[in-house]
């Protein structure tokens, strides 16, 4: 059944669009967030600034009192004194002690052998090279026949002088006859031992001709080859290390020479090697070079395969022993007006005080001049530190 609705003019028919409804509230609520941020910035974004910049000043308040106040700390030893042995160090060069030339001692010749070489080890008398002795040898013979002849000779004179001597008593013979018989013996022996003579002296010769050695040692050199024609008395052949013993002849200056001595020891380590060879002190020069103003050491030392003469090596001599203050290398330091230590003074300021350095090994750097042990020196933070500078000190016990 349909029903049919009147309106009266009296009622009023009101419309509603709903999509001009939504569009309201989503603009009411952007305004509402944009009002919600506004109001976060003016107030809890101040403040955050305020609170910010307050503790910012305070910060740089509290660095800049403790700027004022800050005081560095330094490591401080008091070395007092060591008995520490006085080393002193020299370079030279390296040689034999005894180095003999070897050379043809005879009337020479061509060489037929050589029987060494550089490096090897020979006895006294060991023959080195062999010279060619036919032509000596031949003379030898002829001198031996001469020596039987001579024999014979005298021999015969014998004979005859004893027959006359036997009809001299029967007077078969003179006196005077039997004189000359004795005089023909006497010079027919002089004759055998002059021909004895000279094949003593040939054969001494053909001995002569072999280059031997005139002692034991090392051979350093060989300078002779086969088939090489050598003169009589040819220098030069070979060069021998009498012993093998080597030496060093270290230059000091003419101070520290007053203090060598015959017969200290001394440590030689040749350049380029890690090996050291303890030796002693054999010769002390007398004189000086009065261009250098040094002076020569020879330290005798035993054979190494390290030591090489010709080369150079470093030497260090112990020449006693003294009490110094002994700091660590930490401690010195160096610039062009020479070596220096900070101390410590007793208002904890920094002093620079110039030092002597004497002996610098392992154990540290022997302090010759300069300190008497009691002061408070700088360990190791020396190159950051000032004179005048204030520092707090801490002690350190010292080695």
């Amino acid at each position: 059944m349909n029903r049919e609705t009147r309106l009266d003019r009296s009622d009023t028919l009101v419309v509603v669009d709903s999509s001009k409804r939504r569009r309201n509230l989503i603009i009411a609520a952007v305004v509402g967030a944009l009002a919600l941020v506004l109001a976060y910035v003016l107030f809890g974004g101040g403040k955050g600034e305020e609170t910010t910049s307050g503790q910012s000043a305070a910060a740089a308040a509290g660095n800049d009192k403790g700027g004022r106040s800050q005081v560095p700390t330094v490591s401080v030893i008091v070395p007092g004194r060591s008995q520490v042995a006085r080393v002193i160090t020299a370079s030279g060069a390296l040689a034999a002690r005894r180095d003999q030339p070897v050379g043809a001692a005879g009337q020479g010749g061509r060489v037929t052998a050589v029987l060494v070489d550089a490096g090897d080890w020979v006895s006294a008398g060991q023959t080195l090279a062999r010279v060619d002795r036919s032509v000596q040898a031949q003379q030898a013979a002829q001198l031996a026949a001469s020596v039987e002849s001579a024999r014979a000779s005298a021999a015969l004179a014998q004979n005859e002088y004893d027959r006359s001597a036997s009809l001299v008593r029967r007077g078969f013979v003179s006196k005077a006859d039997l004189d000359r018989k004795k005089g023909a013996l006497d010079q027919a022996r002089a004759q055998v031992r002059v021909a004895q003579a000279q094949l003593e002296a040939t054969r001494a010769g053909i001995g002569l001709l072999d280059v031997r050695s005139p002692a034991s040692g090392l051979v350093l050199q060989r300078n002779v080859e086969v088939g090489q024609v050598i003169g009589a008395g040819s220098q030069g052949l070979f060069r021998i290390a009498q012993g093998g013993e080597m030496e060093m002849r270290a230059q000091l200056a003419q101070q520290d020479l007053a203090a060598m001595r015959v017969g200290l020891p001394a440590t030689v380590t040749a350049i380029g090697s890690n090996r050291s060879v303890t030796g002693r002190i054999w010769q002390v020069a007398p004189v000086i070079d009065p261009q250098s103003r040094q002076g020569a050491v020879r330290i005798a030392i035993p054979y190494s395969a390290d030591i090489r003469p010709g080369g150079f090596a470093e030497a260090r001599i112990t020449s006693g022993a003294s009490t110094a203050p002994l700091l660590p290398q930490s401690a010195v330091l160096s610039d062009s007006d020479g070596n220096y230590v900070y101390v410590i003074n007793a208002r904890n300021e920094v002093e620079r005080r110039a030092v002597k350095v004497g002996t610098v090994d392992d154990n540290g750097v022997t302090i010759a001049e300069g300190l008497t042990g009691q002061e408070a020196v700088v360990l190791s933070a020396g190159p950051f530190l000032n004179p005048g500078q204030k520092v707090n000190p801490r002690r350190q016990a010292a080695r």
